[in-house]
């Protein structure tokens, strides 16, 4: 079956319906374009249906779960409060303020056990 299509001004072409229905494609399916040489193929994709995959509900205990949001709501509150460092303009600053975290905790931590 043959037939012809022109390009329009936004680069669309319309695949004419005589064409669409002989192959049993229809409205909501999905294509995958490719080029072969000079000529554009257009082969019929497979839909997905991910609701037959596990999510991350099936991974978790309700009690791991608690806990997760626990923390994300914990982690959410302090983003909210400003407790947060940077931004930073390179990589090389942000390790430069880890370090130097680092080596005030350890002081810390040693005046406290040092008392």
């Amino acid at each position: 079956m043959n037939t012809i299509v022109t390009v329009k001004n936004k680069h669309q072409a319309v695949i004419p319906p005589v064409l669409l229905k002989h192959l049993g494609i229809g409205v909501g399916d999905t294509l995958e374009a490719k080029a072969e040489g000079r000529k554009i193929v257009f082969t019929p994709k497979q839909k997905i249906d991910y609701s037959q995959f596990p999510n991350a509900d099936d991974e978790y205990t309700p009690a791991q779960r608690r806990y997760i949001d626990k923390r994300l709501a914990k982690s959410l509150a302090e983003t909210k409060a400003g407790l947060t460092y940077g931004p930073f303009n390179t990589a090389d600053d942000m390790i430069a303020h880890m370090k130097a975290e680092l080596k005030k905790r350890a002081r810390a931590k040693k005046i406290k056990n040092s008392r």
